[in-house]
């Protein structure tokens, strides 16, 4: 599978002269415009908001036009073509318009895996991608291959594919970047997981959220590899209705007759894949807790059919390093352990996080944020069971507060992050452990769940000052 070039460009697509718009001016958009240029397109930019400094000088560095803080439909409307920023949703009326035309809408991965040969890993899922995805580039680099970081993560793929030459990319898509993909082939398709999330985005309709995330399966032929966890309930449902040619590689705790990777009964993690047969103890793995172990195991697969080298596979798994925001550890303050898990922006991403915690009620739990239609009755046994008190975080914490009362020792109901450290705080003793994991999405107080742990991290960092 290695050997193969299993991913090829489009040389001829005629792209010289069509007018190319790009509708969003972040990392991707910005990439999108550059790759246009140098195939000697003619583009555009536009966005909505304050484009930030660092990419306007890009774009006016390269001579690229642009607009910021508003849409000129006359200057959109004549595109050949556009390339759409996930963030927009398909409901924007500007999009309809677009599409109400005929013009195709694409996103920046699709318009850049359009005009590479390398070959392409993707992960996609409700919860694990980033680790997933940071943890396969890290193997892939530790064991010397010429490899990208792409998506969610790293830079545009479209930019890499215009100014750098990689052979492999590793690319985490979420369910937006999905919807405008059509042509685009994961030789390497990794779905972690299925559970609610972005519903909002899909109408409140969970087939219309998993049909996004099936899309990683598209145009894939039998020299590809479809790698997911087979205990998950939605993906073995939905398995039938979405066909694929490639080879199934499923996952799984314990074993099942098809498994290609599980645990054994005396603590291995065992890799069972034509191109490789691998085996580790599940203890020697730099991730711990259940989630991480199905996350270290579809970046194992991944890694066995690349035909990375036992040695070198053994080694990275076992000395990663993790990621930020991600039970990342924030620090321990008179004995009580401070985690930020920003990046669990929905209930089942917590619910991962709770089960790493201490069985002992020992846990002071930090939620709430934007709601995306939670249902938290998911995360409710292990609360009872390991949560002594719930700090609600937010704007609107009513819906947080109703659900929790009386299944906790308390629930205190906080309008900022320094109050709710401040009550953490208080209400922590020795032993303890603080847990932001907020099930929600951070914009109704920060920036992004980024900007949410790293002002936690600061908050706690003063704490020991």
């Amino acid at each position: 599978m290695a050997n193969e070039n299993m991913n090829p460009g489009s040389p001829e697509l005629k792209v010289k002269g069509r007018r190319l718009v790009v509708l969003g001016g972040g990392e991707s958009g910005v990439g999108a415009a550059i790759l246009g240029k140098k195939l000697g397109m003619d583009v555009f930019l536009s966005d909505m908001g304050r484009i930030s400094p660092k990419y306007v000088e890009e774009l006016a560095a390269r001579g690229i036009p642009f607009e910021q803080e508003g849409h000129t439909e006359s200057l959109i409307l004549n595109a050949d073509e556009v390339v759409k920023s996930p963030g927009i949703p398909p409901t924007a009326p500007l999009i309809r318009k677009l599409v109400e035309q005929q013009t195709p809408v694409i996103s920046e991965i699709e318009f850049g895996g359009r005009h590479t040969s390398a070959k392409m890993v993707c992960v996609t899922g409700s919860n694990g991608k980033t680790t997933t995805t940071m943890l396969i580039y890290h193997i892939l680099r530790e064991a010397g291959l010429n490899v990208g970081l792409a998506g969610n993560v790293g830079k545009s793929l479209a930019w890499q594919v215009a100014e750098s030459n990689h052979d492999v990319y590793v690319v985490e898509l979420s369910s937006f970047q999905l919807e405008n993909m059509y042509r685009f082939r994961a030789n390497i398709a990794v779905l972690l997981n299925i559970t609610p999330d972005h519903l909002d985005r899909y109408g409140f309709e969970m087939q219309n959220y998993i049909n996004a995330k099936f899309r990683i399966l598209q145009n894939q032929t039998p020299a590809d590899a479809f790698i997911f966890w087979e205990d998950d309930p939605v993906i073995t449902a939905q398995l039938h209705s979405f066909a694929t040619e490639a080879k199934l590689y499923p996952f799984a705790e314990h074993r099942h007759e098809d498994s290609a990777a599980w645990v054994d009964n005396d603590g291995k993690v065992i890799f069972n894949t034509p191109e490789e047969d691998f085996e580790i103890p599940r203890s020697e793995l730099s991730l711990h807790g259940l989630h991480n172990l199905f996350n270290s195991m579809a970046a194992g697969l991944s890694a066995c059919l690349l035909d990375i080298k036992k040695d070198s596979l053994r080694h990275a798994l076992a000395n990663f390093e993790g990621v930020e925001h991600r039970l990342e550890p924030a620090g321990e303050i008179d004995g009580v352990r401070w985690i930020n898990d920003s990046k669990a922006t929905n209930v089942n991403s917590c619910w991962y996080a709770l089960e790493s915690m201490p069985d002992s009620k020992s846990t002071i739990l930090i939620l709430g944020g934007k709601d995306k239609g939670n249902d938290y009755s998911e995360i409710l046994p292990l609360v009872e069971k390991k949560v002594k008190v719930i700090v609600a975080m937010g704007l609107h914490n009513e819906k947080i507060v109703d659900f929790f009362n009386g299944h906790v020792d308390a629930v205190l109901s906080t309008s900022s992050l320094q109050e709710a450290v401040d009550t953490c705080r208080m209400m922590a003793e020795k032993g303890d452990t603080v847990l932001l994991s907020p099930c929600c999405a951070s914009f109704d107080l920060f920036k992004s769940y980024e900007d949410r742990g790293r002002q936690f991290k600061e908050a706690v960092r003063k704490l020991a000052d």
